[in-house]
């Protein structure tokens, strides 16, 4: 009875093995001397770091990362559909499966179109309610219609 349980700690002794391993090699490895200075400047990319990394970004580049992450999942749906539509022999299928796709296509192009008309895509958006800090001074001229 118990020796159907001896993978699963062998699997547990070796996940355990893999972890503490790297962790005692790097200790024994690693320099102990100067670890002060220049070796405690973060590094990215051979530039020299710059201010804060606390710093505060936009509420845009969210909106439009989030949008660009919402639609690009909702493309890899389209993989499993075509798949399918591509397997399927009867006509009655596919036209069911075309009519399905092509409702999702619907959904997805009235959502884009709602973004695009809100003006959520907009990286500047031209009429600020409450300009404040860098674009207050924004010059900005109303079209006339």
């Amino acid at each position: 009875m118990y020796q159907d349980y001896s993978p699963i700690i062998i699997l547990i002794f070796l996940a355990i093995l893999l972890l503490a391993l790297p962790l005692v090699i790097q200790r024994f490895i690693s320099p102990t001397d100067n670890k002060g200075g220049e070796k405690l400047n973060p590094y990215e990319c051979g530039e020299v770091p710059e201010g804060s990394a606390w710093v505060k970004f936009n509420i845009r580049f969210y909106v439009i990362a989030l949008i660009f992450i919402i639609f690009d999942v909702e493309v890899i749906f389209m993989f499993p559909w075509a798949t399918i539509f591509n397997d399927s022999k009867h006509s009655s299928n596919q036209i069911f499966y075309f009519i399905e796709m092509f409702v999702f296509m619907a959904i997805l192009f009235i959502g884009l179109a709602y973004v695009w008309v809100k003006g959520d895509l907009d990286w500047v958006k031209m009429k600020l309610k409450y300009a404040r800090g860098r674009y207050r001074d924004l010059q900005i001229e109303e079209k006339h219609e």
